[in-house]
């Protein structure tokens, strides 16, 4: 990378309790970059998101946003510099309507979006916001998990499986929404098990195995690199 890198981790290791999960994981993302970590069930995809944001404080190594170590910080400073996180099981609180569960994160940066801007992103969920978290489907609970994001200012997106188990409409409409973002310039770390989506929205691709990251390169070499691809996720 030409430019210094926006986020950077660097070695970094982590543990679930005795269990050593990651080995040096390293990764470099330029402002505005789309990033998506690819790797088969178990590789440590997962666990590199939560290392990073610092829900999994049992870890070493390096991460630095625009030069500032994120490392030692408690959750809420990481949050605080900018990062937000999506989990795979989104968190959607089942008793608080669609926009009280939007409203409840703070605010961590006062460019985030509007509430109109978001319900111009989800039309769904304006149709929804007073229906209660129980009462909506999977794909409408991911666009609310990664709307409070949104609307917090957080300049880059961890998201894990966003497509999990979503009809085909509802993963296009999440690859709009990505593109989107993109165009906002926002910078998204992705982990995705569905490849086909992953190559339409990706700029990067890092391949992990065994808490490693045993290759990178960019989408535009991806052709190159599907032999690979193929032994390690079977597409």
């Amino acid at each position: 990378m030409s430019e210094p890198p926006f986020l950077e981790i660097r070695g970094l290791q982590a543990w679930y309790g005795e269990s050593h999960v990651l080995h040096g994981v390293d990764i470099a993302m330029r402002e505005g970059e789309t990033i998506t970590l690819l790797g088969r069930n178990g590789a440590g995809k997962t666990t590199t998101l939560r290392a990073i944001m610092g829900i999994l404080r049992k870890r070493e190594g390096t991460i630095t946003l625009r030069g500032q170590d994120l490392i030692g910080l408690p959750l809420h400073r990481v949050a605080q510099a900018g990062l937000g996180y999506v989990p795979e099981e989104r968190g959607i609180f089942a008793s608080l309507t669609v926009e009280e569960n939007l409203m409840l994160p703070p605010r961590v940066a006062p460019d985030g979006m509007t509430v109109e801007d978001i319900y111009r992103l989800f039309p769904n969920l304006h149709e929804r916001r007073s229906s209660q978290g129980t009462k909506l489907s999977g794909g409408e609970q991911q666009m609310l998990a990664m709307a409070r994001i949104l609307r917090t200012g957080a300049r880059i997106l961890l998201l894990d499986e966003p497509t999990e188990g979503l009809a085909p409409v509802i993963i296009q409409r999440i690859g709009d929404v990505l593109t989107t973002l993109k165009q906002r310039g926002m910078t998204i770390l992705l982990v995705e098990q569905n490849f086909r989506f992953a190559r339409k929205v990706a700029d990067r691709f890092y391949l992990m195995e065994d808490g490693r990251i045993v290759n990178s390169f960019a989408a535009r070499d991806l052709d190159s690199h599907m032999g690979q691809l193929q032994d390690v996720l079977g597409v």
